[in-house]
């Protein structure tokens, strides 16, 4: 495996559906219970690696929303740590794999685009109720190619 090869997450089925995606070129494994996902890989904070992980998106404009939810647990997910560390980023979107850029929303820009994601996912909205933790929302900005 080359540096640049993402570690698979150690949650079975997480890796197992983010090997259908990427083995089927992007034409399987390409939802959650209904819900459109993506392969986000990112950079680990302390072991320097490429990590890849399977996660549920909405749309804002040609951004990517992704939802730091954990299932509604008290602490943040591991990626979303990283995220913030590192915050380039490679996705796959279907067949398409690119670069991005991830950001945290600001609280009025998240409370603006939250009725959208938990109408992509519904159980978003119990997993806030869950936790007293505010749960993270981050844009996923693609990356412009230089001019040259």
């Amino acid at each position: 495996m080359s540096e640049n090869e993402p570690t698979a997450s150690p949650t079975g089925w997480v890796a197992d559906q983010a090997r259908r995606y990427e083995e089927s070129g992007g034409t399987a494994g390409t939802t959650i219970q209904g819900a459109p996902c993506l392969l986000l890989d990112h950079l680990g904070r302390k072991s320097g690696q490429w990590r890849r992980t399977v996660l549920i998106y909405g749309r804002d404009g040609e951004d990517y929303l992704v939802v730091a939810s954990l299932g509604g647990a008290d602490q943040h997910p591991l990626w979303y740590l990283n995220l913030t560390a590192n915050p380039e980023v490679r996705l796959r979107v279907g067949p398409e794999r690119f670069t991005a850029t991830a950001e945290v929303l600001a609280p009025e820009e998240k409370a603006r685009v939250w009725p959208g994601l938990v109408e992509v996912f519904p159980p978003y909205a119990g997993y806030q109720k869950k936790t007293s933790r505010d749960i993270p929302v981050i844009r996923l900005r693609r990356d412009t190619p230089a001019a040259g």
